[in-house]
């Protein structure tokens, strides 16, 4: 089972507001059921190890070095991993994120943080829940992008409707009486809203997608009452109670490969239709300055592209050869997080006409 922290945007926005003299940036990918269970821990520790090498503080690589040492000497942490920990540090605190995303190994050190990967495990999760919801039963089901479905263990789910049905009753007609299929149709709705709010102490903050596997009228009867924003609005008809963990995995999988087709397609397109009339951009120098100036509505940024340098306060890119530090991406992608504008971290050939970045602007420059 992977263990997962996915950032929520609360999360993004606090590390893109960072800003200190040493801020250290470092993703390792790492392995869940390796045979020698240290070898992500010596990985990291390498790669402490560089970072320190670039800190010329001395009273600052010192309490840098004692952070990392706590979680590095930390046994229980590293027994439970995801694809790769992200982990961002400054004197005064340690930040750590185990997504379930493979991002490439790196070490940064500068004035800000380096969270362009961390962005791709918010762009398109590859991770999900499933509510599995019948009459009979319900069930939670974590799904990962290629590792073993698995059941989450919530208190206070109810265990059915039968079970719900000889608690206190809740909400009699005016008679105080429920009857025929209208009553029956009422306290499906009430187990639903008692499932919804079970659901809260794990879903609550989170930004990973509920898949609703229900057949009707359950499926609409929950969403009539769920208050989880993530719930997509495609599910898995017919009744769970048929399917296996895997069986849900395997439906889920496609099913999020869809959804986040779709969405991409639909964003190229905006894409194009604003650039006729002035509001897509695509040279990187016209982005950087409207990401500096709270234009940019949405960001397509090469996840896997690096381009030295950084962007002055007026917006012009300064070029470095620094491959240590976080580059010009990183930092449009940075001030358009902290705009409030969206960053779709993607590989290179989901970007119109193969660029680094392309842009939708909230409005003609």
């Amino acid at each position: 089972m992977l263990h997962t922290d996915i950032p929520t945007h609360g999360d993004i926005l606090a590390l893109a507001s960072e800003n200190g003299p040493w801020c250290v940036s470092i993703y390792t990918p790492t392995e869940v059921d390796t045979p020698t269970p240290d070898r992500n821990r010596v990985a990291f520790e390498n790669q402490v190890k560089q970072a320190l090498e670039l800190i010329t503080d001395k009273g600052a690589r010192e309490t840098l070095a004692e952070e990392f040492a706590d979680l590095i000497d930390d046994e229980n942490y590293w027994r439970y991993q995801s694809r790769t920990l992200a982990v961002h540090a400054t004197p005064d605190r340690v930040r750590t994120y185990r997504v379930p995303n493979r991002l490439e190994a790196s070490t940064t050190v500068g004035d800000r943080f380096n969270i362009k990967p961390l962005l791709r495990s918010t762009t398109f999760p590859q991770t999900a829940f499933v509510l599995a919801l019948a009459e009979g039963s319900v069930r939670l089901v974590e799904v990962v992008a290629d590792g073993p479905a698995a059941d989450v263990q919530i208190a206070g789910m109810p265990a059915n409707l039968n079970a719900y049905l000889d608690l206190p009753p809740l909400g009699r007609n005016p008679h105080g009486r429920l009857q025929g299929s209208e009553g029956r149709k009422v306290r499906v709705r009430q187990y639903c809203r008692a499932v919804d709010h079970a659901l809260r102490t794990v879903l609550s903050g989170m930004n990973i997608p509920l898949i609703l596997a229900a057949a009707e009228p359950t499926d609409a009867l929950f969403r009539s009452v769920n208050s989880y924003p993530g719930l997509l609005a495609e599910g898995l008809p017919g009744n769970p109670e048929h399917l296996s963990d895997t069986e849900l995995a395997g439906r889920t999988r496609e099913l999020l490969d869809r959804h986040y087709a779709d969405e991409l397609s639909a964003l190229r397109d905006e894409f194009e239709k604003r650039r006729s009339d002035g509001r897509g951009a695509i040279d990187l120098a016209d982005i950087a300055r409207a990401a500096t100036y709270g234009i940019v509505h949405a960001l397509f940024v090469d996840i896997d592209a690096a381009v030295p340098g950084t962007v002055a306060d007026d917006g012009s890119i300064v070029a470095s050869t620094a491959a240590d530090k976080p580059g010009v991406l990183d930092e449009i992608a940075r001030r358009v997080v902290l705009s409030n504008g969206r960053v779709l971290a993607v590989r290179a050939e989901d970007i119109p006409d193969g660029a680094h970045a392309a842009a939708i602007l909230r409005y003609a420059t």
